[in-house]
């Protein structure tokens, strides 16, 4: 996990050493999340947000799947992205000032459900980039086990030049900064996550 720079020196959660036979009466043992995120969520998104509206221009498909540390499709794995528009605005958050959206109707948010075969697709564009940025989407992972969401960045192979000096991908090694960068398809990119090392490297993730 690499420090973005905002959490404390403390801890956010207590530490105990004991075995959880040995727990005093009224702490809990830590859980797992179990198949929550589909229970509480599935109804209503069943095919989740893209980022445009149909019959947008310029949109791309990010084709995105997770694999756990066995090295399987998440089947039942949810992601969120949150990124600028074609134009690197970010809407009414933006502290630039607002400016009509591109293409219009863009969404900033978007969120989907891995299929059966652990495969999610969102439909959305290019981001422009923000001021001292390459052009990213930020993804937020989560699944069943997953105590808090597992947060990345998504980068492009095409703007190797502005990535050489991007202040969030120039905090990991360099060694593993290829592992953020999206493959181009035929219809736009896919983003590979692998939650723990399976040989072929873990995919570095931030924490806020």
């Amino acid at each position: 996990m690499i420090d973005s720079g905002s959490n404390t020196d403390a801890p956010r959660y207590p530490v105990f050493s004991r075995a959880q036979d040995e727990v005093p009466v009224g702490l809990m043992p830590s859980q797992t999340v179990g198949p929550y995120v589909h229970i509480g969520l599935l109804a209503g998104w069943e095919k989740g947000w893209d980022a445009v509206p149909d019959g947008a221009t310029g949109t791309v498909d990010l084709e995105l799947i997770a694999y756990d540390g066995a090295g399987q499709a998440i089947a039942d794995a949810m992601f969120e992205t949150w990124q600028a528009d074609a134009a690197g605005g970010l809407g009414s958050s933006d502290p630039r000032g607002d400016a009509p959206s591109d293409p219009p109707g863009f969404r900033h948010l978007a969120r989907v459900f891995a299929d059966d075969d652990g495969v999610a697709t969102i439909r959305t564009v290019k981001p422009g980039a923000l001021p001292g940025e390459a052009p990213h989407i930020n993804l937020g992972l989560f699944a069943r086990g997953i105590l808090e969401r597992l947060m990345t960045r998504i980068y492009f192979p095409e703007d190797t030049a502005a990535q050489a000096t991007d202040p969030v991908l120039t905090l990991v090694p360099e060694t593993d900064r290829h592992r953020l960068i999206a493959e181009r398809t035929a219809t736009g990119y896919r983003f590979e996550i692998h939650v723990q090392d399976t040989g072929s490297g873990e995919t570095p993730f931030f924490a806020l």
